[in-house]
């Protein structure tokens, strides 16, 4: 009976549906999971580690058994895709491209931007001021088609990350010189539309899709000359604009829009000065502005929501929790003496995870009430934003990938 009981267990188990992480902060840059990770790390919760065939700052995707992320090489530009097995940390295929060793921000790489991947193939974009390079591999590395879509301007360096939505791979293209917001034929790599941009301004943000009542399919682009804008992912149109932004001075949209049920989020602001927060909820076809928050925002991060709560996770290690109908300030407190955060928080079980520029990775409460609940130490740097799936959650810093689990 014990035999059958086991067996009857690994077939279950064997059938169950894998989970993915298919872009940055994955499901629709959620960054939220259900799947338990120890919140104390000792060392048998390091499943595995695996340097890296080059560095960077962009976040694992995972799909089924396989892991993807993008690497460089400082000194040369080279870029190189990676295939890595997801239960073994066993790299299974590299990819080298030559691209163009560029100027940009002594805390950007050449390997910021975090790929997207579905069923049919994974999809790495990379910038430099001869071209902007979306390419599409399939799961065991073979190269399906790359696509040219002109130079990028701005001397801070590229880190935009596309998103797959149905048979599209849409990717921002804010930046300083001529912008647009692009929808490329997953399969063949064609422009399906092409969005000017009056932007002039390189922006980082990963665009999110929305769904309002009664309104049909929006992706949502955060950029601080647009502000926050719905288009249709058929066709390229605006559908809505609102200029939410300050102009007082230069500001960047770094972390991403999310959605908190009805209400769009976006963040745009600039590191020493002015920084928003700004919830828009639908009213007719148009949006209007339901909150803004204006003190302790994060530059960098994005926004987590878990529950009710919105957590803004600012730069420097602040926590802000906030009622997320309402834009009412709970509680705004440090959650680390002295640091910097270049990465997004996720929550896993209900557990808020958020790694410091030097690798401490900070776990906290997510119910709503403050408190630290560790501080584990990945003892190198990283600015990625970690992965979860299948109960592991995966954590690339500048140099390797390192998985834990129960």
């Amino acid at each position: 009976m014990k035999q059958l009981l086991l067996i009857f267990a690994v077939i279950v188990a064997t059938n169950l549906p894998a989970e993915n992480w298919p872009r940055f902060r994955g499901p629709n840059g959620a960054g939220v999971s259900d799947d338990a990770i120890p919140v104390i790390w000792k060392k048998e919760h390091f499943k595995w580690k695996t340097p890296l065939p080059g560095v960077g700052h962009g976040s694992p995707v995972v799909w089924g058994d396989r892991i993807f992320l993008l690497c460089a090489n400082e000194d040369t530009g080279e870029r190189t895709a990676v295939g890595l097995d997801a239960r073994s940390g066993r790299v299974l295929w590299q990819l080298a491209f030559e691209a163009d060793k560029h100027r940009h921000h002594k805390n950007n790489s050449f390997a910021s931007s975090t790929p997207a991947v579905d069923g049919d193939g994974v999809y790495f974009s990379w910038g430099t001021p001869e071209a902007l390079t979306l390419l599409a591999l399939n799961h065991d590395g073979k190269l399906t088609w790359r696509a040219n879509l002109g130079p990028v301007k701005g001397g801070h360096g590229f880190g935009a990350s596309p998103i797959v939505l149905h048979d599209l791979v849409v990717l921002s293209n804010d930046q300083d010189g001529e912008s647009s917001l692009l929808a490329l034929d997953k399969r063949t790599g064609t422009v399906r539309w092409k969005t000017p941009r009056q932007s002039k301004r390189l922006t980082y943000s990963a665009p999110c899709l929305y769904k309002a009542p009664g309104r049909a399919e929006e992706i949502i682009f955060t950029n601080w000359q647009h502000g926050i804008t719905g288009i249709d992912p058929k066709t390229g149109k605006v559908n809505w604009e609102n200029d939410v932004f300050g102009k007082p001075a230069k500001e960047r949209a770094i972390g991403s829009p999310i959605i908190a049920e009805n209400l769009v989020i976006g963040t745009c602001g600039f590191v020493t000065k002015f920084k928003h927060i700004i919830a828009l909820r639908p009213k007719g076809g148009r949006m209007e502005e339901a909150w803004r928050i204006e003190k302790s925002v994060p530059h960098i991060p994005t926004p987590l929501l878990l529950g009710k709560n919105l957590f803004l996770w600012n730069d420097q290690g602040v926590v802000t929790c906030v009622e997320a109908a309402t834009g009412k300030i709970h509680w705004s407190e440090r959650a680390i003496r002295s640091g910097r955060f270049f990465c997004s928080p996720v929550a896993a079980n209900g557990k808020i995870y958020c790694v410091e520029s030097s690798g401490k990775m900070i776990v906290m409460r997510g119910d709503g009430k403050f408190e630290v609940l560790a501080e584990n130490d990945l003892a190198e740097n990283c600015h990625a934003t970690p992965a979860i799936a299948n109960g592991v959650m995966y954590v690339r810093t500048y140099s390797h990938i390192i998985a834990i689990a129960e």
